[in-house]
């Protein structure tokens, strides 16, 4: 009876250390596995993923497109309503550059440029035929220009914020002068 005893004790001891054994050789298995992943090689960084630095003239104009098809209204200056001077000094005034509140006062500012030296980010003013007085009452911010049209964002009192080109009849007929700020 001793004799079997001891066999049994054996055979449970012998029983105990193969399965302390097993959980160790799992353990080198995902070490392996995680040493893999982490020798895996980093992707290359292209020159895509490098930013450019925005001009000051493309700030200016990407604030002011925030406000297309915001409403007409006199006097206005937020997302509520806006006329076209409004649009104008907000834009310009959000990137810390102060203007005027009224279109014919912000033409006395910047320095006049020729129409075809017009880039993004300048001012384009106007007289209306509802303008008796024959002075300036509109201006529009030059947002885009591509094959010689001029596309510029401004309020009208019809559509709201709205971008034009300077190609259509009756912003043609109405062009004054083009103003450079910046």
């Amino acid at each position: 009876m001793k004799k079997c005893v001891f066999i049994l004790s054996l055979l449970l001891l012998f029983y105990n250390c193969k399965s302390k054994q097993s959980p160790v050789i799992t353990k080198k298995a995902k070490t392996e596995r995680t040493q893999r992943v982490v020798i895996a090689p980093k992707p290359k960084r292209t020159q895509r993923h490098v930013n450019k630095p925005v001009s000051k003239a493309s700030k200016i104009v990407n604030y002011s497109k925030q406000f297309l098809g915001t409403r007409y209204t006199y006097g206005g200056t937020s997302k509520k309503g806006m006329d076209c001077s409004g649009l104008v000094y907000e834009s310009f005034r959000a990137n810390e550059i102060y203007l005027p509140r009224i279109s014919r006062d912000i033409a006395k500012k910047g320095r006049k440029i020729d129409l075809r030296k017009t880039l993004k980010g300048d001012l384009l003013f106007f007289k209306t035929n509802k303008n008796r007085r024959g002075s300036i009452n509109h201006v529009g911010l030059v947002v885009d220009i591509k094959d010689h049209n001029i596309y510029f964002i401004h309020a009208t009192s019809s559509r709201g914020v709205i971008i034009s080109s300077l190609n259509e009849r009756y912003w043609k007929s109405a062009f004054s002068e083009v103003r450079r700020v910046l």
